[in-house]
C-alpha cells in the first residue's frame, strides 16, 4: 500500500502508486458529481462534511481559487479566505504561530503565494495538511491535474514526449519534478538566461523513471544548441531505450519535432509585469503557432495552464484549435484537487488518531503493526 504524504509542498518524494490512486479517486468523485455525463446514481459523496479549509492567497487567482472553493463545498466542507494581512512572513504573527493556530481551527491549509519558503514554513509547523497551490518556485497542483488530464485523454504517461516552449518558470519546475514519477520524455526549449531550476533538472535526470518514447543523444543545459530559432531540424530524434529523461534546446522547432504534447505558459508571470516589454523581445522566437504545431506528432495535444496572453506565447488559432485541451485542463483542476484534499485529510486524521493512541496507551504496553495495543 502506498504511503500518503502529510502535505503537498512539491512533487518530489511522492510515491507513484499514491499519485495513480489519486487519479482513480478523482475519476470516482467525478462520476458522482451531480450532472456528470454517465454519472453514478445516488447522493454525491461528502467526505469532508464539517471540515474547513483555510485558503491563504497572496496572488490573484481564477482557476485555483474557484477549484479549491467549489471543490471543498462539493465535498461538504467550507472555506475561509485569508490574505497577506493575516498571513505573511513579516506580518503580525510568525508563520509558525499562524500554522499552529490554523491547525486548531481548520482541517487543511491551501497556500498560493510568492516565496516558496512560506509554504515550507507553514508545512513545518502545521498539524494539518498544507497544499502548495502555487509559489514562484513550483506549481504541483497544476502538473498533477495536467498528468490526470493526459491520462484521461488516453495517453501513456510513461511513453510520452512533452515539449515545453517558453519561460523556465514554476510550472516547468513542477514538470521536472513529475519526471521523477513517470517515464515521459521532457524536451525544454528556453532562451539563455531563462532556464528552469538547475537543481531540479539534475534531480530529474538522476531519478528519471524507466520508460519514455524518444531521446536525442546527450542531455543537459549545454547540449541543445540546435540550428538557431526558425530553422527546421534536419532529422527526427532517434529512438532510445528506457529512461528518456530531459533535454534542453534553444530552438523550439527541435524540441517540438514529433512531440506528443506541446506546452507553453505566459512569458511574463505575476510579479514580473515591469519586465513585460523586454521579455516579449527575448521570447519573440518562442511563440506556439500553427507552423510549430505542425512539427509535432499528428495527434499531438496543446496545453497551457492559463491565463494566456493571446498573440504572445500562443496564437488564437492554436489556443482555440482542435488540438487544444486547455479547457479540459482547467476543469480537471477541480476534480484532481477534490481527490487531493480528500486523501490528505484522510491521511491526516489517521496519523493524528495513531499519535493519540500512542500518547494514551498505558505504560507496559506496545503497539503492533496493525495499531492494536498488546501487553508488553
Amino acid at each position: 500500500m502506498s504511503r500518503s504524504p502529510l502535505h503537498l509542498v512539491s512533487l518530489l518524494g511522492l510515491e507513484r502508486d499514491w499519485v495513480l490512486d489519486l487519479f482513480e479517486h478523482a475519476d470516482w468523485l467525478r462520476a458522482r458529481r451531480p450532472g456528470a455525463t454517465g454519472g453514478k446514481a445516488g447522493p454525491p459523496p461528502r467526505p469532508l462534511a464539517g471540515r474547513t479549509a483555510a485558503l491563504v492567497f497572496h496572488k490573484p487567482s481564477l482557476r485555483t481559487r474557484v477549484s479549491f472553493t467549489a471543490g471543498m463545498h462539493e465535498l461538504g466542507g467550507d472555506v475561509v479566505d485569508l490574505g497577506a494581512a493575516e498571513v505573511s512572513e513579516n506580518g503580525r504573527e510568525s508563520l509558525g504561530d499562524v500554522a499552529q493556530v490554523l491547525s486548531g481551527m481548520c482541517d487543511l491549509i491551501v497556500v498560493r503565494t510568492f516565496a516558496h519558503r512560506i509554504v515550507q514554513q507553514l508545512a513545518e509547523h502545521a498539524r494539518v495538511p498544507v497544499i502548495n497551490a502555487l509559489t514562484d518556485f513550483s506549481h504541483p497542483c497544476q502538473i498533477l491535474s495536467d498528468l490526470y488530464t493526459l491520462r484521461r485523454a488516453g495517453r501513456d504517461l510513461d511513453a510520452l514526449t512533452v515539449a515545453w516552449v517558453g519561460d523556465g518558470n514554476n510550472v516547468l519546475n513542477s514538470w521536472l519534478e513529475a519526471a521523477t514519477l513517470f517515464g515521459f520524455s521532457l524536451r525544454i526549449a528556453v532562451p539563455d538566461g531563462f532556464e528552469p531550476d538547475a537543481g531540479l533538472y539534475l534531480e530529474a535526470e538522476r531519478r528519471r523513471v524507466p520508460g519514455g518514447a524518444t531521446r536525442e543523444a546527450g542531455s543537459g543545459f549545454g547540449n541543445g544548441a540546435g540550428n538557431g530559432v526558425g530553422r527546421a531540424p534536419s532529422r527526427a530524434p532517434r529512438e532510445a531505450g528506457p529512461g528518456s529523461g530531459v533535454r534542453r534546446f534553444r530552438d523550439p522547432t527541435e524540441a517540438v519535432l514529433g512531440a506528443d504534447v506541446v506546452y507553453t505558459d505566459t512569458w511574463t508571470s505575476m510579479g514580473q509585469e515591469q519586465d513585460a516589454e523586454w521579455r516579449r523581445v527575448v521570447f519573440a522566437g518562442y511563440q506556439v503557432d500553427e507552423a510549430l504545431m505542425r512539427l509535432a506528432a499528428p495527434d499531438a495535444l496543446f496545453m497551457h495552464c492559463l491565463p494566456a496572453h493571446r498573440g504572445e506565447e500562443v496564437t488564437d488559432a492554436v489556443l482555440d484549435g482542435p488540438q487544444s485541451i486547455v479547457i479540459e485542463q482547467a476543469e480537471n483542476r477541480l476534480h484532481l484537487q477534490k481527490a487531493l484534499m480528500t486523501r490528505l485529510v484522510e491521511a491526516s486524521l489517521i496519523a493524528r488518531a495513531a499519535a493519540g493512541r500512542k500518547r494514551s496507551r498505558p505504560v507496559g504496553t506496545r503497539e503492533d503493526r496493525a495499531g492494536v495495543v498488546q501487553p508488553a
